[in-house]
């Protein structure tokens, strides 16, 4: 999935909370935290938008997703915003229209899946704030095209949950690798339960350890 750089003084309301707890039993995380301390995550975009923008971008690289995006939103928008996609709008567009601004069969087909979720109410953002993560994710994936790794990536760059832990990311195995285990990966069981000492803020430390691989941050 293509990811776009971003620096930004906004922050989730958790986060100073967050970081002095991290910082406070881990001594990695108190390094790391002190070392990019002007950066933090941030929402961009409505759900939908978001959503749709995160299956255009899978598995290309970032110049070619921004490209194929840019045709899909003047395709998508009509007259209507230019940064707001309907949903309804999107679902009635044909496949040959969505390939012909670049996506993949598939993708074209994800998208309108998405689109008519929303339609539908399949996927009512207005719900979300009383589900767990782990029931917003299944809802999530119950959209073709989009897998718990997007769905968690979702849930921390949009919906800023503060407690998810993307475990089969490679850059968080990575990085865990590099900072406690002499560059050893662990299975994922173990990392799950060494992340453990995170909680509950892993979708910050996650954020800091992939920050000691790439220190500009990004946004989903």
């Amino acid at each position: 999935m293509a990811l776009r750089p971003i620096l930004s003084s906004m922050k989730p309301a958790y986060w100073d909370e967050a970081t002095q707890a991290l910082a406070s039993r881990d001594v990695v995380m108190a390094r790391l935290i002190a070392e990019y301390p002007e950066i933090t995550v941030q929402r961009r975009g409505d759900p939908f938008t978001t959503l749709a923008r995160a299956i255009a971008g899978q598995q290309i690289s970032v110049k070619a997703a921004q490209t194929i995006w840019d045709r899909f939103v003047a395709a998508a928008k009509g007259s209507g915003n230019p940064v707001h996609l309907d949903p309804a709008r999107v679902g009635r567009m044909r496949v040959t229209t969505l390939r012909g601004v670049g996506l993949s069969e598939n993708k074209a087909l994800y998208i309108r899946d998405l689109a008519r979720h929303f339609v539908t109410g399949a996927l009512d953002p207005r719900e979300w704030r009383a589900l767990d993560d782990e029931d917003l994710i299944l809802r999530l994936t119950a959209v073709h095209g989009i897998g718990r790794w997007t769905a968690e990536m979702f849930l921390m760059f949009h919906e800023l949950r503060p407690d998810v832990l993307p475990v089969a990311d490679i850059g968080l195995q990575n990085a865990v690798a590099i900072h406690y285990h002499g560059g050893t990966r662990i299975p994922i069981a173990e990392l799950r339960e060494f992340a453990a000492m995170w909680s509950p803020w892993r979708s910050v430390a996650t954020w800091y350890l992939w920050r000691s691989l790439d220190p500009i941050p990004v946004e989903y």
